[in-house]
């Protein structure tokens, strides 16, 4: 951050020495008058947390078509930090990556860090430290039924990252402190694989939901909300069927022991579902859907899920009409998921 210093004629400037020589700092006489943090930011920049399918240790780039990690994303370009002092009413400031120095106020100090580059992150509460969360945006698709009723369908959020320096201590005037903050995941990446027994040669596009999802995480402490979203994201083609890596918040009222103090895991049970929808080369349109619950279990904070033994018959690739599947694929083009402002409260 810049700081800009002013000249000062010689006789204004003697005379403010001659006063602070004779009676200690004044504030209306001292040009020099702060309090300064030092802020270094650091980042762990990873897409999974091992909560017991050891991935990182077992992993095939020849089967699942890249490294692990080209799986994990960049440091973020900007970083907002958020200094709420000892009353609780909260200052704004932003540096590069690398951090930067900060003045702060007398008293106490609680600071929020999070990544300023994204696009489809909502925050909301944010004067509020407790209530402080992260969301995302609101996306539709007409040809899409939600297995799970009354989830809002959402973009994939962004890549989002965060850290919670709870007490940092006064600072005495002209002093300064050095102060280290760690950036770590609030969003995790979900490989996404849907294998084909037979047919993946006939799709022409393909596009997927993951429901059951965190719809926010808090910026505190990082444990996810209770409430659940479905994901709606697009899929690359592949000799054997379709993929995607999805980001989410992952798993709904479940705390990031990486990221804040650890408490108990999941609260109740929870059902996860994945949705394919195909397009096929003559036209017609089908879905798949599975219950990943099982796999999901035991990933909450991204990881790999697959459906296999997915088929496409002779008849449905046929050019009859007989095959019970919808031939209109008047709502599936470049422009017909839509993306909505939100704005919620959670």
């Amino acid at each position: 951050m810049k700081r800009t210093t002013f000249g000062v004629l010689p006789g204004v400037l003697a005379a403010c020495v001659a006063a602070a020589l004779l009676s200690g700092c004044r504030k209306d006489l001292c040009y020099n008058h702060y309090r300064e943090a030092r802020i270094a930011t650091g980042w762990e920049c990873v897409w999974e947390r091992d909560y017991g399918c050891g991935w990182s240790s077992a992993w095939s780039a020849e089967k699942f078509g890249t490294d692990y990690e080209a799986l994990s994303p960049e440091r973020a370009a900007g970083v907002s930090m958020l200094d709420y002092d000892a009353s609780g009413r909260a200052t704004q400031n932003f540096f590069p990556p690398e951090g930067g120095t900060v003045v702060l106020t007398e008293g106490a100090h609680s600071l929020l860090f999070y990544n300023n580059d994204t696009e489809y992150i909502v925050f909301n509460d944010m004067a509020t430290l407790p209530s402080a969360s992260a969301t995302t945006t609101t996306r539709t698709r007409a040809s899409f039924v939600n297995p799970h009723a009354g989830e809002r369908t959402v973009n994939a959020p962004d890549v989002l990252y965060g850290t919670f320096l709870e007490e940092v201590p006064p600072v005495e005037l002209h002093q300064s402190i050095d102060l280290a903050a760690t950036l770590r995941p609030l969003v995790y990446t979900y490989l996404v694989r849907y294998e084909f027994e037979k047919g993946a040669e006939h799709i022409a596009l393909a596009r997927g939901a993951l429901s059951g999802m965190a719809e926010s995480v808090y910026l505190r402490d990082g444990r996810t909300s209770d409430r659940t979203a479905t994901v709606l994201y697009d899929c690359t083609l592949a000799s054997w069927g379709a993929q995607a890596a999805v980001h989410s918040f992952g798993a709904p009222d479940f705390p990031d022991e990486y990221y804040g103090p650890h408490t108990d895991g999941e609260a109740a049970p929870r059902t996860y579902t994945l949705t394919l929808e195909v397009r096929l080369r003559n036209g017609r349109t089908k879905t798949f859907e599975r219950d990943v619950t099982e796999q999901l279990r035991n990933q909450p904070r991204g990881g790999v899920v697959v459906i296999d033994g997915l088929v496409i018959s002779e008849e449905e690739i046929g050019s009859g009409s007989d095959s019970g599947f919808d031939v209109s694929v008047d709502d599936w083009g470049e422009y017909e998921d839509i993306t909505l402002p939100l704005n919620p409260s959670n």
